[in-house]
Formats: structure tokens, C-alpha cells, sequence
């Protein structure tokens, strides 16, 4: 699964992957659902850094169809909210 990063790049990972980031956005979205902007932000960098480590980086000039996008480290929680879909940002 190709997996884009806002701000930085693509990533491929694995389909073995999924369920731990799936465990990873759901705790993401309970932090938003609750407004709590601390506990959004280390869940979000959680999110982040843990695609980070499973996946491969794709070379820069690679033109792969992103089957993912999530939001760059910095995104707001409105920002998140808005890219939210029914089943989270990883969809299960």
C-alpha cells in the first residue's frame, strides 16, 4: 500500500502493517473526538513516525497513486478532522 505523508513524501507499507496503525488512528480520532489538543498531538506524531518506520520510502521522483494521504505533522485537528473519513484516516 502506498502511503502519502503531506509535506514529505511517499511510502510503501506492508498490508501486515495496517492493524497497528489502524490501532494508532483510532486513538487519534478519540483525542479529536474529545478536543484534547495535547493527546492529538502525540497520538498524530505516533501515527506518523510509526508509517515511518514500517514503510520504504519511495524515491522523491516516484509517481505511485497514493492509496492513503495523511496529514503532515503539523496539521491542526480541525485540519485532521476535515480529512477524516467513515473509517478513520487508515481504513481498516
Amino acid at each position: 500500500m502506498i502511503v502519502r505523508i503531506m509535506g514529505e513524501g511517499q511510502v510503501e507499507i506492508s498490508t501486515d502493517d495496517i492493524s497497528i496503525l489502524n490501532e494508532l488512528d483510532t486513538e487519534l480520532e478519540a483525542a479529536i473526538d474529545a478536543g484534547d489538543e495535547g493527546t492529538f498531538r502525540v497520538r498524530l506524531h505516533a501515527l506518523l513516525d510509526k508509517v515511518r518506520h514500517v514503510g520504504k520510502a519511495l524515491p522523491d521522483d516516484s509517481l505511485e497513486p497514493s492509496e492513503l494521504i495523511l496529514p503532515p505533522a503539523d496539521a491542526s485537528i480541525e485540519e485532521v478532522r476535515e480529512m477524516l473519513g467513515d473509517q478513520g484516516l487508515i481504513p481498516g
